[in-house]
């Protein structure tokens, strides 16, 4: 890079820490030299994070640390971008802002597996463009304010968050529903920590001031909070990720065993919901039956119930 060339570093996820050091003294030269009138700007490093958290059909819990991200938020906020592509699309627009940016390192998390595709590429565009919006198509509150804003970063919980809002519209179809998608994280600090926040009005635009919102998040919860303690709705902010729960599994199963799967999402709006009363106690209990069948289920045959694995945006 040094030499005027681009840098591009793939690394497994759970295995990107082994340079940790490297990381941090090459964000730190960056840091310094951005302020030398001399030193001409270089291309940013790029690294693009696959074979990630949510899929182990493999490798199992060794593989699985998605910590990487909260050692680069650490770093100075001129300097670093971390982006979570919901899916294909997506990640070509990500990769070509990336690679022809200069004097950052730029992190990108995306899984390798087949994936459902979302957004056309223009949309796609708009939408990295922007790092973060409301997904009118999955949402249902344009006459009013939303009763829940369901919140996703990355492409296994966005997966998960649209199966939440199917399930929520199709059984409870009076609730208005907000999907949020976020795929520049740092959008969420507030402009006062990062070039890239949101501004708390812009925020509260997205999120509401004090409605629920139900985030799915790619890595650690707590990386959530940390990034929107100051925003007015915090309090209101459930977050779920990944806690330490892992193995050679499959792949909804691995969201189950962190409860980031679309029926403990479900789950999480109805118990911020008491509005919905005794339709939301009986869909609940439904859900729990459903936890059931599918772990019975890969036991026996190994891969997941056909209504998930070949589940699509109704």
């Amino acid at each position: 890079m040094l030499t005027g060339r681009h840098g591009l570093f793939n690394c497994y996820e759970a295995f990107v820490h082994i340079v940790d050091s490297m990381f941090n003294q090459h964000a730190k030269w960056l840091k310094v030299t951005a302020g030398l009138a001399w030193r001409r700007k270089i291309a940013s490093l790029n690294y693009l994070l696959s074979s990630h958290v949510w899929r182990q059909d493999h490798n199992g819990f060794t593989h699985q640390d998605p910590g990487f991200l909260d050692l680069v938020v650490n770093k100075k906020a001129e300097i670093v971008r971390v982006y979570l592509p919901p899916d294909a699309n997506c990640l070509l627009s990500v990769i070509d802002h990336c690679l022809r940016s200069r004097h950052y390192v730029n992190v990108v998390v995306a899984g390798k597996h087949p994936a459902p595709q979302w957004l056309s590429m223009d949309a796609a565009i708009n939408h990295c463009t922007e790092g973060i919006g409301i997904w009118q198509w999955a949402s249902n509150d344009q006459d009013g304010e939303p009763d829940v804003v369901m919140a996703c970063a990355g492409d296994v919980p966005t997966l998960e968050s649209l199966g939440a809002v199917s399930i929520l519209r199709r059984e409870l179809p009076e609730l208005r529903i907000r999907v949020v998608n976020v795929v520049d994280l740092m959008k969420l600090q507030p402009q006062s920590e990062h070039p890239h926040g949101l501004s708390d009005y812009d925020f509260d635009a997205l999120f509401t001031r004090d409605k629920p919102v139900i985030f799915a998040f790619h890595a650690y919860p707590w990386l959530i909070h940390r990034l929107t303690y100051r925003r007015h709705n915090h309090a209101n902010l459930h977050v779920r990720g990944y806690k330490e729960e892992g193995t050679i599994t499959t792949p909804f199963d691995m969201a189950v065993l962190n409860d980031m799967d679309r029926f403990h999402l479900v789950t999480d709006a109805i118990n911020r919901l008491p509005q919905i009363g005794s339709r939301g106690d009986h869909l609940k209990q439904r859900l729990q039956d459903k936890l059931v069948e599918h772990k019975q289920y890969i036991d026996k045959h190994g891969e997941d119930l056909p209504e998930i694995k070949n589940w699509s945006w109704p």
